[in-house]
């Protein structure tokens, strides 16, 4: 052979290998007019490798793991998370490796690692091809840096683009082109600082939309107390708020066909949801990221894009609950049974008002699953470490982020399974059991806290929907979602992002909130406190007669009815069009208040926060970046 052909023989059997596993074993199918634009433009990046290279063996094993990367790579995301590989993914490339652990951990880590120093090992300047190659290369990073719309115009005018469902776009235009557009879309998206004039524009018209709902609601539902009397300020009354993220909560009943041998979930905790009227959260993400819906919940604003928030678009120091109680004389601690840099939660917690973050080294390591603390441990030693401020009256915002219940789903010996199942998706009756033991795990918590502290309010979620199998296997088997996101209903889209919530408000026991969209939260638990002050969350305060959930790409609105109005791509209905305008207001503000000049902030004077109390492990003051 002679070796001018070689990048053409390794471009077409890896090229055929890899469609192979990609079609069959993760069922994700480039298609057939793609394969030929897709297929040249890999062959040119192999011919640019090879004049790179110093050694030809080496050329392959390089060649191998890149377009292992690229399209088993791009096959495995979107078959877990039902979208391909995206530029933001490599800024969580770090917390995914550390969640991952024995052959999965090897298996991501050792082909970037390989890819890397064999790159570096074989570089070589020894032919004018490879000069030629490297300007080949240089014009091109430069042109998806500096000049995106020359690629993306042309590209989205001949292919398309779907803003919504990315998994299209990946088969629509094979690996290479996909790539090569998402991250000069990347680069051409970026997100933009507003001046003080637009940002102010944006927070008048979120404050004007909040009072006309506000009004409308009055309107609708007037007491007679209220139609005879002049509205009267309530003074802000301190109570203790308890926040409980659960990993990966949900109700398997959904699942029909599974055929569970007894309900999963703890019949108390029905019960209890029953009088809630089966609350929902509605949450930014499913079967991952964990750290949008924590912002969500914590800060008040919604994740709109496919990526952490916590990782880089969190730099200000803004006035989110924690902050906003911590300035009212609460003691502010977050507790998390994980490795503390996790989603960079160090920086994250201390910039949105958290005093103290308890992670994984802070707390008795007594009784695990595998590497996931059980629940019940988790909550007995938080309670431990907060009973001095409740029995002192310490008003106190205790957040606890759950871990136990993570994929895989794995139970200790103290633990055996409980629930069996005829699902031939090994995920469901994993999950199942894993349920039954965090629903009764929870229910032992909320019932020794409302006994502690009988005036508390309890906030319980879900944080997304499990992973139940590739292609939403394990739903599909039962019809709650279709197996492409492609092909979803409004109904299913609801059902994507729904997870059992309750909100207990003391005494007066859950209230019926219905589906409520996790950003909503904050600014619902500050009225259950009478916080009469300017906030940041008033800007997010629900349209009239709807609730908006944007989620990347598209948004849906509930109706006062109940109905789902998608919002995918123009033209767009009436309340569509109103909720455009709404969220772009919201980005704006959201991006002058946490990456932004902060001309947006709320005017007002917080009090004089109490001394911080000093415990096991302090937010640190001096670090930055890194997770």
């Amino acid at each position: 052979m002679q070796p001018k052909l070689l990048p053409l023989f390794s471009t077409t059997f890896f090229y055929i290998l890899y469609y192979l596993i990609s079609t069959f074993k993760f069922d994700v199918q480039i298609l057939a007019p793609s394969i030929p634009y897709d297929y040249l433009l890999q062959l040119l990046v192999a011919y640019v490798l090879y004049a790179l290279s110093r050694r030809v063996w080496i050329f392959l094993v390089i060649h191998a793991l890149l377009m292992g990367l690229l399209y088993v790579g791009n096959a495995v995301k979107i078959s877990f998370f039902g979208g391909p590989i995206m530029p933001d993914d490599i800024f969580a490339l770090q917390s995914l490796l550390l969640i991952l652990d024995g052959w999965r951990f090897f298996a991501a880590a050792i082909p970037l690692a390989a890819i890397a120093s064999l790159i570096l090992f074989n570089f070589s300047m020894r032919h004018w091809s490879a000069y030629l190659a490297s300007l080949a290369v240089m014009l091109l990073g430069i042109t998806v840096v500096y000049q995106p719309s020359s690629l993306l115009e042309p590209m989205d005018g001949y292919f398309g683009n779907s803003v919504w469902d990315q998994r299209s776009n990946y088969v629509w235009r094979g690996a290479t082109l996909y790539s090569l557009l998402e991250s000069a879309r990347y680069f051409a998206a970026a997100e933009v600082i507003p001046d003080g004039d637009t940002a102010q524009e944006a927070a008048d018209k979120l404050l004007a939309a909040g009072r006309m709902s506000f009004q409308t609601t009055a309107l609708l539902q007037p007491s007679p107390e209220a139609a005879q009397k002049e509205p009267v300020a309530k003074v802000f009354t301190p109570r203790n708020v308890h926040i409980v993220l659960l990993e990966s909560f949900w109700d398997p009943s959904a699942l029909k066909k599974a055929k569970f041998k007894q309900a999963p979930l703890s019949p108390e905790f029905r019960e209890l949801w029953k009088s809630a009227e089966y609350s929902h959260a509605l949450a930014p993400v499913f079967g991952g990221f964990t750290a949008n819906s924590e912002f969500e919940v914590l800060c008040g604003f919604p994740v709109v894009k496919d990526s952490v928030k916590f990782e880089r678009q969190l730099l200000n120091d803004v006035p989110c609950l924690p902050h906003i109680l911590a300035d009212k004389g609460y003691r502010t601690i977050a507790s998390h049974p994980n490795v503390p840099v996790f989603w960079n939660r160090v920086n994250a917690y201390k910039r949105i008002g958290f005093q103290t973050y308890w992670s994984l080294e802070d707390f008795v390591q007594d009784d695990m699953n595998q590497e996931f603390m059980s629940d019940s441990t988790l909550y007995r030693q938080v309670l431990e470490k907060i009973s001095g401020s409740i029995d002192a009256g310490q008003p106190t915002l205790d957040y606890i982020v759950t871990y136990f219940g993570h994929w895989n789903y794995p139970l200790s010996e103290s633990r055996p399974n409980k629930i069996g199942s005829s699902s031939e998706i090994e995920e469901v009756p994993a999950y199942a059991n894993t349920v039954y033991y965090k629903s009764r795990e929870l229910m032992g918590f909320i019932n020794e806290m409302r006994k502690r502290d009988p005036e508390g309010i309890i906030v319980v979620f879900g944080d997304h929907l499990p992973f139940l199998g590739e292609n939403f296997a394990g739903y599909a088997e039962s019809g709650v979602l279709a197996s492409n996101r492609s092909d979803f209903t409004p109904a299913m889209f609801k059902a994507y992002v729904s997870t059992p919530m309750l909100i207990i408000d003391g005494k007066r026991g859950p209230l019926k909130i219905g589906n409520l969209p996790l950003y909503q939260v904050p600014k619902l638990l500050l009225d259950l406190l009478n916080f009469n002050e300017p906030s940041i969350m008033d800007y997010t305060a629900p349209l009239p007669n709807m609730r908006v959930r944007p989620l990347p790409g598209l948004h849906f609105n509930i109706l006062a009815d109940g109905a789902v109005d998608m919002c995918k791509e123009p033209p767009y209905s009436e309340t569509c069009q109103l909720s455009s305008r709404w969220l772009e207001d919201v980005s704006t503000v959201s991006n002058d208040l946490f990456i932004g000049r902060q001309f947006t902030l709320p005017k007002y004077t917080p009090e004089k926060q109490a001394a911080p109390i000093v415990t096991a492990v302090v937010i640190p003051q001096a670090i930055v970046g890194g997770k």
